[in-house]
């Protein structure tokens, strides 16, 4: 695979770069093809050359479309499927389910990067979380990735608006739940609705938020996002406001990409709003794209898994990561750490 982009020439950074559009304070995150954000730039018109940044951007997206699945770092080597009593969303999940057991897999619903239709769009960093023991939903079928004939390419002109909802990613959840309960299913007695998250990357972090009062859910991990300003509705079917901040009833931790990811705004005044529940601020420096294009989705798929490890399943070991003064990502350079209402109670 061709190198990594610098974090600035991420996908969603790109788009606002070349449309030179300053930034309007936390507002502004931007529009991409598997991660967003949240303002669009102008696109190039019809027929016209593809700028140097957007070429970059192409090669870059090209190479990771290319890029195998990665089975995961887990006990349970992962896969991906789409199931076809779920024909408009990605499954993925541990590929032996024997050896899952009784009541194993917890459930994550996933909001992709860009709010796209696409459920491969993030698919190395659900494949690791699933070989964790997980079963998660992403709207949209296969478009992107190792064996699809037509890949989705940049489209300039393209009108910003999201693809998918908020109530997509609520369909996945509850059609695990019942999978669950259905005789028939390959997951009959697998999943553990008691253990329930909702997560996602840029524009599916919004949808994520968007669900997180939902009390059925215990967990709640927010990539490279954050809520518009009340009053700023820059994508097409998407709304936002920050009175959802205070139905949050679960510690919740984002996971940003660094000053220069353009969501860092919108994702630190949403920090700085919560003031009822535990929160936890992780940034790393790495721009909006985050690691979702490393094998096995990079470090900030394993801060997710940790999360999600202490918070529905009370794993000490994982708890490392995150509790004391001398917590694990508190030591690691690579990480700077911010904490309030501090310690969480699952």
């Amino acid at each position: 695979m061709k190198r990594q982009l610098p974090a600035r020439l991420t996908m969603a950074a790109l788009a606002l770069s070349v449309a030179s559009l300053p930034l309007q304070g936390c507002a502004a995150q931007s529009a991409s093809d598997g991660g967003v954000g949240q303002t669009g730039p102008a696109t190039p018109a019809q027929g016209a050359a593809m700028p140097p940044e957007i070429a970059a951007m192409e090669a870059h997206f090209a190479a990771y479309r290319a890029m195998p699945d990665t089975p995961g770092t887990g006990a349970y080597p992962a896969t991906k499927q789409v199931d076809p009593r779920l024909p408009d969303h990605t499954v993925y999940r541990p590929a032996d389910l024997v050896k899952v057991g009784k009541n194993g897999l917890a459930i994550v619903g996933w909001g992709n990067g860009g709010c796209a239709n696409d459920g491969a769009s993030d698919r190395l960093h659900l494949l690791e979380i699933a070989s964790h023991g997980y079963i998660v939903i992403a709207p949209g079928a296969i478009k992107s990735g190792p064996g699809v004939a037509k890949q989705p390419t940049f489209e300039p002109g393209r009108a910003l608006g999201a693809d998918t909802t908020a109530q997509q990613v609520m369909q996945g959840i509850e059609w695990a739940i019942a999978e669950n309960d259905r005789p028939e299913s390959p997951y009959y007695q697998k999943l553990d609705p008691s253990r329930i998250a909702v997560s996602g990357y840029s524009c599916g972090g919004v949808q994520a938020l968007s669900l997180a009062s939902d009390p059925r859910v215990k967990a709640v991990v927010i990539h490279n996002s954050g809520l518009f300003p009340d009053g700023v509705n820059p994508i097409a079917g998407v709304t936002t406001s920050k009175s959802w901040l205070s139905r949050l009833h679960t510690p919740v931790v984002y996971i940003e990409g660094g000053k220069s990811d353009i969501a860092y705004g919108n994702g630190m005044d949403d920090f700085s709003r919560i003031t009822h529940v535990p929160a936890m601020m992780l940034n790393l420096d790495v721009g909006h794209g985050g690691t979702f294009h490393q094998p096995n989705g990079g470090l900030a798929a394993m801060a997710a898994v940790n999360w999600l490890e202490w918070q529905l399943r009370g794993s000490a070991k994982a708890a490392k990561l995150f509790e004391g003064t001398d917590c694990v990502l508190c030591s690691d350079p690579r990480w700077t750490v911010e904490r309030k209402n501090w310690p969480p109670q699952r």
